[in-house]
């Protein structure tokens, strides 16, 4: 009697190495395939003034995953008073360019001194957008 191994019936994501169904037609699970588009669209902001509507064109995305990535803090708006109407802090209702907290809400929550936020770029655009960069502890 002959026993069959156990991965034998298995798929894994090629990055990950998380299974998936024996029908998924990928080789990279949703997840993964997700931060690999997230690198090329860092990539685009980097290289291009855009806006979150020529991004979602150009990669040919919904916008609301271009929002999802502004609201988690990965992306946000170049500072420009204009713009600063689509998000508002949770909590005081400010205008804001990411996530959900404005800083001051943000350092009286988690009773920060400072908060890790992107500085903001002066002179910019109106709707343009940019890569957060992660700040150095140290500073």
């Amino acid at each position: 009697m002959e026993h069959a191994s156990l991965f034998e019936n298995l798929k894994f994501c090629s990055i990950c190495r998380g299974s998936l169904p024996l029908d998924y037609t990928d080789d990279l699970c949703p997840m993964c395939k997700e931060n690999q588009l997230f690198s090329r669209v860092k990539e685009y902001i980097r290289a291009n003034d855009v806006t979150e509507y020529q991004v979602a064109e150009h990669f040919d995305i919904p916008r609301r995953l271009v929002k999802r990535w502004i609201v988690e803090g990965r992306i946000e708006y170049k500072e420009d008073e204009e713009r600063l109407d689509t998000l508002h802090c949770e909590k005081c209702g400010v205008a804001i360019t990411f996530g959900h907290l404005c800083q001051k809400c943000y350092r009286e929550m988690y009773n920060l001194e400072r908060a890790g936020f992107g500085t903001f770029q002066e002179g910019s655009e109106k709707d343009k957008m940019r890569f957060l960069e992660k700040q150095n502890s140290e500073d």
